[in-house]
């Protein structure tokens, strides 16, 4: 007997050290896609600040949009683990030379703060384990395991500097305190599941939604008898001081987060702008969901909600209530993004597993039982690998460095070009760029990192706009935006809506009215990804 459980729990933990070895390995698969350049403006952003902070010697971010406390917090030691390790070995002679090689070559940073966000998706995939096995035991959660190791969307955001994954550590570890509550109920369990709330929400806002599942346990623990009344009180006093601990400045600057959360609340975004509660799940189950997890992975998912294998109490009155908020929280949305799926994602692989390992429970009379879980899974699993390395292969092959090649090859030295992106791969070559900056108009970008850009200068600039580009410039600046070429690549997001964009429209028409349009390069599945660019040649200023 002692013998077959330790070999169980060898096979166990080589099982699992198999599925994070493969889920490393996805997500290191073109990790450094895009780089130099910087394909995603959020990157950019969380980087920036952190920079800010440590040039300032300040724990004050300044931004608290998502509000993204602890990513910014965490970018912040990676840097000073970089300026570290790249002073002491003679790499740079200071701080202030580490500033001037990243901004000309930001994968200086860009790349280890993307290795830290990799690092927490793997934690993803280990406390998933942990989950499953807690409502199901070592197979439940093997299973859930490999399918967020594999899972292209989850793949994807674990590359990318945001607070997505990291928020989903925390709801993790959330939700895991919850079960806690539910075996035992002690008041440490409700202050750990608080803490885990309020780490939650110092990344994203909705994160703090985890702390349903404490709720939940308490409640299921009175409808078995329990008597305590003041485990909701523990909770929310843990997550309300955790909260401030961990980001005071939401109250001692509380002006800027007022207006950074005004300035998130947008109902209109190009490509993004939902279509109300209904139109929006459908986007989400019939796009992101259904991509990652194809049919019969989304339908065994969807049957997991209510019929699997494990403690079916435990699933359903801790765990889905919160899957059920969260999913009608963003889909309540006036906009819609496939990362705001991500902290779902583990659940969704618990879900999963929870049908599978039921579904194989029912052939436990057939000779072949022991195969059959292995084999269903190795097929399910298969489309979604493949569909992952796909889009890795589609990241490393942007849109807008295929235009930055064209125009090394066509643009004659010294033109002038207009830009919409971070094309820090441009930066080594004989032109002059320049870069919409809203009110102040388009602006040489070489100067603008002279003066070392900051997060606060770009917001001070862009005022209210959803995004940077020729189509929030000001009007009375927009010539400052002529130039030999320009890269666009939101230009064809707003005229597929021209009533909801018309003075963004009218921006884009003024300046290329007259050019030439010289390249168009859109994005292709399996092979190349971003939006479509159009390289246009403008006509020169009207006098």
């Amino acid at each position: 007997m002692a013998a077959s459980a330790s070999r169980r729990r060898w096979l166990e933990g080589a099982a699992l050290l198999a599925i994070l070895f493969a889920a490393l390995g996805l997500r290191l698969d073109g990790v450094g896609f895009g780089l130099p350049a910087l394909n995603d403006p959020d990157e950019a952003l969380f980087v920036t600040t952190a920079l800010e902070m440590l040039e300032k010697q300040s724990l004050n971010p300044g931004w608290f949009g998502h509000p993204g406390t602890t990513t910014l917090y965490s970018l912040v030691l990676v840097i000073a683990g970089v300026a570290g390790i790249g002073i002491a070995t003679g790499h740079y002679a200071d701080a202030d030379a580490l500033a001037a090689a990243v901004y000309a070559d930001p994968g200086i940073l860009f790349l280890p703060a993307r290795l830290m966000i990799v690092a927490c998706g793997l934690l993803c995939v280990w406390l998933t384990f942990q989950l499953g096995k807690r409502l199901g035991g070592a197979r439940v959660g093997l299973v859930a395991a490999a399918v967020l190791a594999v899972n292209p969307v989850h793949v994807e955001y674990s590359q990318i500097i945001r607070t997505d994954v990291q928020a989903s550590v925390f709801i993790l570890l959330g939700a895991q305190a919850a079960l806690t509550i539910a075996e035992g109920g002690r008041r440490r369990d409700y202050l750990v599941a608080g803490m885990c709330a309020g780490l939650a929400c110092a990344t994203k806002w909705p994160a703090a939604a985890v702390g349903v599942t404490a709720l939940c346990a308490w409640a299921g623990r009175r409808a078995e008898g329990d008597r305590d009344l003041l485990g909701p009180l523990w909770l929310m006093a843990s997550a309300g001081l955790t909260l401030i601990v961990v980001s005071p400045y939401l109250l001692l600057d509380h002006a800027t987060v007022v207006q950074n959360l005004s300035g998130e609340a947008r109902p209109l975004h190009p490509g993004a702008t939902g279509e109300g509660f209904f139109g929006n799940l459908r986007w989400y189950v019939a796009g992101p969901l259904l991509s990652s997890l194809g049919i019969a992975g989304l339908a065994l998912a969807a049957l997991g909600t209510g019929w699997g294998a494990g403690n079916a109490r435990r699933w359903s009155i801790v765990i889905l209530p919160f899957g059920l908020l969260f999913a009608t929280m963003i889909c309540a949305q006036s906009l819609r993004w496939e990362r705001w799926i991500v902290p779902l994602l583990p659940f969704v692989a618990v879900s999963f597993a929870r049908a599978l390992c039921g579904l194989a429970d029912l052939f436990r009379a057939l000779r072949l039982r022991n195969a059959a879980l292995p084999l269903a899974l190795a097929l399910l699993l298969a489309p979604m690998i493949g569909t992952a390395r796909s889009e890795a292969t589609e990241r490393s092959h942007d849109t807008r460095q295929i235009a930055s090649a064209w125009l090394r090859t066509h643009a004659r030295p010294g033109s002038s070009i207009l830009i919409e992106h971070a094309a820090f791969d441009l930066l080594g070559d004989p032109f002059a760029l320049r870069f919409p900056m809203g009110l102040a108009g388009c602006v040489e970008v070489r100067d603008l990192l002279a003066g070392r850009v900051s997060n606060s200068k770009v917001e001070r600039a862009r005022g209210r706009a959803a995004v940077v580009d020729v189509g929030h410039v000001a009007m009375a600046r927009i010539e400052s935006c002529r130039a030999d070429y320009a890269v666009v690549t939101n230009h064809l997001r707003y005229r597929a809506d021209p009533v909801g964009y018309r003075e963004e429209l009218v921006r884009y028409d003024h300046l290329l009215r007259g050019g030439t349009l010289r390249l168009v390069v859109k994005p292709a599945p399996g092979e190349r990804s971003g939006p479509e660019v159009q390289v246009f040649e403008l006509a020169p200023a009207s006098r």
